[in-house]
């Protein structure tokens, strides 16, 4: 199952691929930059009931010719995983007649040097099949704490942040993405702040992000700001409901006055609002 992490690099590479040519740049690996991008069929299953997908495939079009590029996030070392990367690599070079790039992303330092390989598969004395991973993680993917260059690269610095999660200093990385964010459009920086969470999975970075985040909550939509925007809400209507009751000249017993703040459902207090208007009593706010 394609978990929070996977999602968040499916998501990063699908819509901003440009990260792949610039952060490999930084490494002195000479792929181009893409002058287009198609998102391809993640579905490599044949006929044969295995099922087998890619995390995100991706076909890249550059000055230097056409060629695939396969992420697929790691966050741990598993030795299954060179059968099926093997695999992906040789359906789509026979199936779309292009080069193809396996990229692997991951959060720890020990998991990016096994991938790295060289990943072997054959007998000790042959190997009939060698895999060279491209791999970015911690030890190449500059941790991204100056503000110049997040506001200018927002996805690396994104990428910066989801592959550092783990580091001593990823508080300073989150604080320097979470004021560039501030640089952008705001629709824009609802995608990267969930593309953000996502990745960061449900570490302790993860809660220093959501705790960033909440300082300005249109800058994001998690499970956490949701729910305080919902207490915002539920206060307002509370407080909507007691006014009305006592523009009307209806007494509110201490208890009621205390359900009715008590509560936080948005829906539930619509509701009684309503009913504020024609009631008799606090009481029949509540119905039957």
């Amino acid at each position: 199952m394609v978990g929070s992490k996977h999602e968040a690099m499916h998501r990063l590479f699908q819509s901003h691929p440009e990260v792949f040519g610039r952060a490999f740049t930084a490494l002195g690996l000479p792929f181009p930059n893409p002058t287009a991008v198609s998102l391809l069929p993640n579905d490599l299953t044949e006929i044969d009931p295995i099922e087998r997908r890619v995390d995100t495939l991706l076909r890249l079009d550059t000055d230097e010719g056409p060629f695939l590029l396969l992420v697929e996030a790691q966050g741990k070392e598993d030795p299954k995983k060179p059968a099926a990367w093997a695999y992906y690599l040789s359906h789509v070079h026979a199936k779309y007649k292009l080069p193809p790039i396996l990229l692997v992303v991951c959060q720890g330092a020990a998991t990016a040097e096994w991938a790295t390989g060289p990943l072997r598969i054959g007998p000790r004395q042959w190997a009939s099949l060698v895999l060279r991973p491209l791999v970015l993680g911690p030890h190449n993917v500059p941790a991204v704490t100056d503000l110049c260059t997040a506001v200018d690269d927002i996805p690396l610095a994104t990428l910066s942040a989801i592959t550092h999660a783990n580091d001593s200093d990823i508080g300073a990385i989150l604080k320097t993405l979470a004021t560039a964010l501030q640089s952008i459009d705001e629709d824009d920086a609802l995608i990267f702040a969930e593309l953000t969470e996502l990745g960061l999975g449900k570490g302790p970075a993860a809660k220093t992000w959501r705790q960033l985040m909440t300082v300005d909550l249109s800058f994001f939509r998690s499970e956490t700001s949701q729910r305080l925007r919902a207490e915002g809400k539920a206060q307002g209507l509370a407080g909507a409901i007691l006014k009305s009751l006592n523009a009307r000249g209806i007494d509110v017993r201490p208890e009621t006055q205390e359900r009715i703040i008590g509560c936080t459902d948005p829906e539930v207090l619509d509701t009684w609002l309503d009913r504020s208007f024609t009631v008799d009593s606090a009481d029949d706010l509540f119905g039957v």
